[in-house]
């Protein structure tokens, strides 16, 4: 792991940029942070494209920061400036061809669209732990929030170090995810968005209902993939705060 930059953010939050295997990524940590007093640490998903979203995962990381955790974002295989995906980009293109004409997706254009997605972007988190749980600053425990949910059902399922997730319900799932998702038992918090136009909703009720976990939480809010109210993030903190302030 190579730091390329670093800035002082309000809030008295360090964000720094990083290249893992030039993979890029951006690291927040409390500007109190240190060796002897080390923070946990949130994963945090995206769609892709680390630039466009750096804002929004500037709030979410501020917000962690505030509570004394650090946080970490990586580039979503095939997104921003890494090489594309050919069949990732091909598999994306015939989803909103059947969205716009009103079809059913069928499960061959989900498994070509999410799993290259997953078989890549996990070992990548993986590696990128391993990288910043050697940092004198981070020390655990770890969680994941948010991004594409089969990522994060993977990361959870194969990644002992992940200790609590918080899963945003709004993406389309392999058949596959669901036995990978009856072998998660970490705490969850995922969070639906009702009217989330062009997701399909019972799936993501019956994608729930599979996690084996016995404190699983599911909170459900009316409104688009856009429209997730502020109340629905202070939870998901609380949930976070409950979960990581204790020894790792």
């Amino acid at each position: 792991m190579d730091f390329i930059t670093e800035e002082r953010l309000d809030g008295d939050v360090i964000e720094r940029t990083f290249s893992l295997r030039e993979i890029p990524g951006i690291l927040w940590i409390p500007a109190s942070a240190s060796a002897s007093t080390p923070v946990p640490l949130i994963l945090l998903g995206h769609p892709g494209g680390l630039g466009a979203m750096h804002p929004r995962l500037v709030a979410r990381a501020t917000h962690s920061a505030s509570q004394g955790f650090g946080s970490a974002a990586v580039e979503l295989p095939g997104a921003g400036d890494r090489p594309r995906l050919a069949g990732v980009d091909q598999a994306r293109a015939d989803l909103r061809r059947a969205l716009r004409a009103g079809e059913a997706v069928s499960g061959e254009i989900v498994d070509r669209l999410v799993l290259p997605l997953v078989d890549e972007a996990v070992p990548e988190w993986q590696e990128t732990l391993d990288a910043l749980l050697a940092l004198p600053e981070i020390g655990g425990p770890v969680a994941v929030s948010g991004g594409v949910i089969a990522i994060g059902i993977r990361l959870a399922a194969v990644e002992p170090r992940i200790s609590a997730a918080g899963l945003f319900a709004g993406s389309f799932v392999p058949a596959s995810t669901f036995d990978e998702a009856r072998r998660i038992t970490i705490p969850l918090h995922v969070l639906l968005q009702w009217d989330d136009q062009g997701n399909d909703r019972q799936m993501a009720l019956d994608l729930f209902d599979a996690f084996g976990s016995q404190e699983k939480t599911l909170q459900a809010n009316m409104g688009g993939h856009t429209g997730v109210p502020s109340f629905a993030g202070e939870d998901a903190a609380r949930f976070f705060a409950r979960h990581l302030n204790r020894p790792a």
